[in-house]
């Protein structure tokens, strides 16, 4: 099992980390499109990886953990 960590931040921060959060998803996302359509946004620039499953995959974690942060927050509103 994965080990658990208590991490405390303000308001702000959090949101901060959503936000990055936030980009590095839609930029995996985009990667995805890339991957599939062979098109891109001008200026985008294409993340790493081997195939569209793959971003894919890194940008379902980056949303995964952006609803675990939302969760927590919400549950301690």
């Amino acid at each position: 099992m994965a080990k658990t960590y208590l991490v405390r931040l303000d308001e702000n921060d959090l949101g901060q980390i959503l936000d990055g959060l936030e980009v590095r998803a839609a930029a995996w996302e985009q990667t995805a499109d890339y991957h599939r359509t062979g098109q891109a946004s001008p200026g985008f620039l294409v993340e790493e990886c081997d195939d569209a499953d793959e971003a894919a995959a890194i940008a379902r974690q980056y949303r995964g953990i952006m609803a675990n942060l939302v969760n927590q927050r919400e549950v301690q509103s």
